[in-house]
């Protein structure tokens, strides 16, 4: 009797923990029966459910990220270029959900995917390079966004964001746009030398025709201070002169033997009887 007892407890807990389940705050759920959808929306909190008929499927209904890899699209001028994107949606319709993606998230990220790649390959195939990455990306973006949202509501989605995260040229054009570039760099570059050489050119000449300029008044200025100096000098020898002429003519004399006579060696070939030793003649007395 104690056994049976036992068995009759442990079957009536089994039966009541399955007529019991729980939905969290971050989930909603279907009630199905038989595999068909007879309870949809379930909010969160306890609920109770027929065991072995009904089963309950759980779904996350926060917000998710479907962040796909980085896929080459065909610009207006044939270019590739390579875009990386995410979308943000949540499960808004579980019936919807449950009823076209059979409740699998990961089919819907594919479905999901594949309409942002078409949305993206028609919008980019309509543009150029410049047009793209001059900031026509948000316009994009919204583009996608919009027609992305509409498809989703048929999949029980909504669609919260599309974003383009990052828009690079493909290598071979890269290397294309950076030599072009490098080229352009290169002739500025060149430009600009030239245009420094030239005035530099002009720079130089005028500050050479500046000193031309100043040297040549500078050397008129000397030249008429020098010869108001010798005209001075000369009038005050000649005051001199008329003073004293004999000693005039005698420091005349004294100066003339001393540029004469530097050096030891120095000969000079001259009459003893000539003025040139006049005072020399002189000196006995």
């Amino acid at each position: 009797m104690k056994s049976l007892f036992s068995i009759f407890v442990a079957a009536v807990l089994f039966v009541a923990s399955s007529s019991v389940y729980v939905v969290n705050q971050w989930e909603t759920a279907v009630v199905l029966r038989l595999g068909e959808i007879v309870k949809a929306d379930v909010e969160p909190g306890l609920h109770f459910k027929t065991p072995f008929i009904n089963n309950v499927r759980k779904f996350d209904s926060r917000l998710q990220t479907l962040d796909a890899a980085p896929e080459r699209y065909l610009t207006s001028e044939k270019k590739n270029l390579e875009v990386d994107s995410f979308v943000k949606w949540r499960i808004k319709d579980v019936e919807k959900f449950y009823t076209t993606m059979n409740g699998d998230n990961r089919l819907a990220s594919m479905r999901l995917g594949q309409i942002v790649k078409d949305g993206l390959r028609a919008e980019f195939g309509n543009r150029t390079v410049k047009e793209v990455i001059s900031g026509e990306r948000v316009e994009i973006a919204n583009k996608i966004r919009v027609s992305t949202a509409s498809a989703a509501t048929s999949f029980g989605i909504e669609i919260e964001d599309v974003r383009i995260k990052r828009i690079d040229l493909a290598k071979d054009i890269s290397e294309s746009v950076y030599r072009r570039m490098e080229a352009e760099r290169n002739r500025v570059a060149k430009d600009l030398r030239s245009k420094g050489a030239e005035s530099a050119e002009k720079i130089r000449a005028d500050a050479d025709r500046q000193r031309v300029v100043i040297l040549a008044d500078a050397y008129s200025k000397a030249e008429i201070l020098r010869g108001k100096g010798d005209a001075t000098a000369a009038d005050i020898y000649a005051q001199a002169y008329n003073k004293d002429a004999e000693f005039y003519a005698f420091y005349h004399s004294i100066n003339a033997y001393q540029a004469s006579f530097k050096e030891k060696s120095d000969i000079m070939l001259v009459d003893p009887n000539s003025d040139f030793f006049k005072y020399f003649n002189q000196s006995d007395n």
